[in-house]
């Protein structure tokens, strides 16, 4: 901790806003400048594991797999050279602005270069949902950037280390959108491009802005201006930067909100004026940018007075502006063949997957019934051997039965099934013999539930 810092902190103690100071915990001077300085530089392994990483995000949005991306973020070297920049601005180091933005420049050529080559060369050409998400950055990616890279700067800037930094590289999202661009590229897609390198830019810029915030509060010595207007033209084009890169993300993101808005209140219109009577609507097309709602329904034809009936309430329910399309049954407009094949490939769905649970179920069936053939068989011949030795043991007790009882449920345990052996002496056997006897058929039929009856000789007259 510096000087300036331990005089800060007494004051500091005691107070309820000593819980949240960033200067109590802080690491040396020293050991912030050396370690955010050594992150700059993109030498020996570090350009190996960005291609890697590269690689592996690409895969992830090829074939559309959430964790295989985030996988390729924790193992991004791309914050190094961000900060940097950010570091060097709050500091105003020029030398270290110009070394990071080399390094964050090689590093970015990198990226396009190693994805552009995989979707150049990879069969799956198609767009994935993850892959376009990072087409269309708003407002909300730039308080991402903003508020993850506060908490990366502050997290470095600790004297213990904690896992703050793999965190803001999964949220902040630094090589998927290069991995898109690289899709862009390989496609000749330059809207595709544009979008995602847009999404990059608004990442570094507003990590490297809450770099320079932090460095400011926690007061790390810097460099004077000698010339005071040469600061303020090195603030102003900061803030020039933050602008131009913030500006188009807010109007994107009103457009955005202003496309779920219009969504939501179509799909309520719909649901309203067009259930309950004797027409179905099976699709529903929202068009936000050109303000349509183009409509398939099926069932009795809704007269043209009834739909023009209809499109007049738009503007009641917020949809100034917007076109109601209908498309019916008998409209040309509509193939009809087409929508028989829908609802006999739905319908052939759903017998598959009936016929599949049906085939599930006989097979257990059949597990269940070899499983209970080979216990009789077993059963069969331990009860002719059980029965045989008895015999030879006590030979005055005669018609032996083996079989299986069921012992009904008690307080303590389920109902059961167990061994019984019933035989008709001739005499009475005494109770150690009975006891005995008794004691072996548990060891033979290794039940200690197995039961042994015994029939006395009937009494004469």
């Amino acid at each position: 901790m510096s000087e300036s810092d331990k005089m800060f902190a007494p004051q500091t103690e005691g107070r309820i806003t000593n819980r949240f100071s960033l200067l109590l915990d802080k690491a040396d001077d020293d050991v912030i400048d050396s370690s955010l300085r050594s992150g700059v530089e993109l030498r020996g392994a570090t350009p190996w594991i960005l291609m890697f990483a590269i690689l592996v995000a690409s895969i992830g949005l090829n074939i559309n797999s959430p964790a295989v991306i985030i996988g390729a973020m924790l193992i991004s070297p791309l914050m190094g050279p961000i900060v940097g920049i950010g570091y060097g601005i709050g500091i105003y180091d020029f030398t270290l602005i110009r070394r990071s933005l080399a390094n964050l420049g090689i590093a970015a050529g990198i990226s396009l270069a190693t994805s552009t080559l995989y979707f150049l060369l990879t069969p799956l050409d198609e767009a994935q949902s993850e892959l376009l998400a990072r087409t269309t950055p708003t407002l909300w990616d730039v308080l991402i950037a903003l508020t993850g890279g506060l908490a990366g700067i502050i997290g470095m800037t600790r004297r213990e280390k904690s896992n703050v930094i793999p965190g803001v590289a999964i949220a902040t999202a630094l090589m998927p959108p290069l991995c898109t661009a690289g899709y862009g590229l390989a496609n000749a897609n330059w809207a595709v491009f544009g979008g995602a390198f847009y999404l990059f830019s608004i990442n570094c810029v507003f990590i490297a802005v809450a770099t320079v915030i932090v460095i400011e509060y926690l007061r790390l010595p810097h460099r004077k201006f000698v010339d005071q207007r040469v600061e303020r033209r090195v603030k102003r084009t900061l803030l020039m930067v933050v602008m131009l890169t913030g500006l188009p993300s807010i109007y994107l993101a009103i457009q955005l909100v202003d496309n779920e808005v219009f969504g939501n209140r179509a799909r309520q219109f719909v649901r309203q004026e067009f259930s309950g009577g004797a027409s179905h609507v099976v699709d529903t097309s929202l068009s936000p940018l050109q303000r349509r709602i183009e409509l398939t329904l099926i069932g009795a034809r809704m007269p043209a007075a009834a739909i023009a009936a209809i499109e007049k309430k738009l503007p009641q329910a917020g949809l100034e502006g917007a076109t109601l399309v209908v498309n019916q049954a008998e409209d040309s407009r509509v193939d009809v063949g087409v929508l028989k094949a829908d609802i006999l490939a739905e319908i052939y769905r759903d017998t598959q997957e009936g016929l599949r649970e049906r085939d599930a179920t006989i097979a257990q069936l059949r597990e269940e019934l070899a499983r209970r053939d080979a216990q009789r068989d077993a059963w069969r011949g331990i009860a002719a051997d059980t029965g045989a030795e008895f015999v030879a043991q006590y030979p005055d007790c005669k018609d032996v039965l083996m079989g299986l009882a069921l012992l009904p449920a008690r307080d303590d345990q389920a109902a059961s099934e167990v061994p019984t052996l019933t035989a008709r002496c001739t005499r009475t056997l005494a109770p150690a013999e009975v006891q005995r006897a008794q004691a072996w058929l548990v060891a033979r039929t290794k039940t200690a539930g197995a039961q042994l009856m015994l029939i006395p000789p009937a009494r004469r007259r």
